[in-house]
């Protein structure tokens, strides 16, 4: 994949010179991140892909002043750290800042470089994904997510993402259509089962809504899915999980928000997150327990299948999820604001007065957001620390 690079020098320097002290400078940087670099013309530079303007050296800023009406952004400026360039940089952004335009100055060690860009890379492609993303709302949310209703338009404009509503009855009778699995599919779900009929039913509701999203051309879902409870007498825990091991990102309760959550994580990081309510905190040691019924299994390191906790019936999904660095992360329902934090898994619980899966968490920032200012009630947990990157990913939003 290559880079596009304009370059921006003084006339007053001599190019040549300048650009014989740069050759280690770009060339480590492209070892490092694995791309190539294209330098154009400013007629060039545009379109697709992701665009680096290079200030070369100092006295650049009114050369960038007469380019700038023939730009676009985003405007990210890679300084050598010679030639005065971080200084002709740092009056070149404010002069973007002033005119509202996002800006960053990529510069310090060729490692810190490397990394930076990487993440640049990894947002605009995230967000180029999202843009073309279609995502179901299989039923209404649930009646008790009062403060989670979507407004669709406002989410287009935010992240381009298309959200299409499905009527749960569409889902039952796409159910009761559905075909059913092959003896020898999910062989170890069933080899685990504790009811046969029970996982059978559960398996069938995976079926209905894999004809669902094919059917609407969807890239993830969120399902009412306390409404399956009377009319199938089970659980749409175990398709979920099936669902988001698949690459399809899918949540519970018809929540819009946790869904684009899981979406942008799903873009950005590229692994399946654990949609889960905040159970238990403890302020003074910035600890809280996370738990759901439904737990992508590929994120575990094994797992029972028991009932659901609410209702006693259909499978839920006890996961066992790694002790090591997670990232927590939710987004607000109009896109406007999120809550991210590093956080580490203490340990497994099993806490029979909780849905089934548990896990203790200590985290980075402060617990007290979800008791003073939280963004409603499921939140997101993903494996790794990603919070450099949903934030970078926000700051370009």
């Amino acid at each position: 994949m290559k880079i596009k690079v304009l370059d921006i020098v003084s006339d007053v320097h001599n190019e040549g010179y300048i650009d014989n002290t740069l050759v280690d400078f770009l060339g480590e940087i492209e070892e490092k991140t694995g791309k190539t670099f294209e330098h154009v013309k400013p007629a060039d530079f545009g379109g697709e892909g992701f665009h680096l303007i290079f200030i070369k050296s100092g006295g650049t800023e009114g050369v960038f002043r007469e380019l700038y009406p023939r730009l676009k952004p985003p405007f990210v400026l890679l300084t050598s750290g010679m030639h005065n360039s971080l200084a002709a940089s740092m009056e070149i952004a404010s002069f973007l800042r002033d005119k509202d335009q996002p800006v960053e100055i990529i510069h310090g060690d060729v490692s810190y470089i490397a990394r930076r860009l990487e993440n640049m890379l990894k947002i605009m492609a995230a967000a180029e994904k999202l843009g073309k993303m279609r995502l179901g709302v299989v039923g209404k949310p649930s009646d008790w997510l009062i403060a989670s209703d979507v407004d669709y338009g406002e989410m287009k404009d935010a992240l381009g993402i298309t959200l299409v509503d499905i009527g749960i009855d569409e889902l039952l009778e796409s159910i009761g259509k559905a075909q059913r699995l092959p003896a020898d599919a999910y062989a170890e779900i069933r080899e685990k089962s504790f009811d046969r009929n029970v996982t059978e039913g559960a398996l069938a509701i995976y079926s209905g809504l894999k004809d669902i999203v094919e059917k609407y051309d969807l890239d993830g879902f969120t399902l009412r899915c306390f409404d399956l409870l009377d009319p199938l007498g089970n659980t749409g825990c175990l398709a979920l999980s099936l669902f988001n091991d698949q690459g399809v990102p899918a949540g519970c309760e018809g929540d819009i928000p946790a869904l684009v959550s899981m979406a942008i994580l799903k873009c950005l990081v590229g692994q399946p997150s654990f949609v889960a309510n905040p159970s238990r905190i403890d302020a003074d040691k910035n600890e809280m327990v996370l738990a759901h019924c439904t737990v992508p299994m590929s994120i575990t390191e094994g797992y029972e299948l028991e009932t659901h906790f609410e209702s006693g019936i259909g499978i839920g999904i006890r996961g066992k999820i790694t002790e090591k660095d997670v990232t927590v992360f939710k987004i607000s329902r109009k896109a406007d604001r999120y809550f991210v934090s590093k956080g580490e898994v203490l340990k497994n619980l099993r806490d029979p007065n909780l849905c089934r899966t548990q896990i203790h968490v200590k985290l980075d920032e402060d617990v007290n957001y979800f008791l003073t200012d939280p963004l409603g009630n499921h939140h997101l947990v993903c494996m790794g620390d990603h919070v450099d990157l949903i934030n970078t990913f926000f700051q370009w939003l």
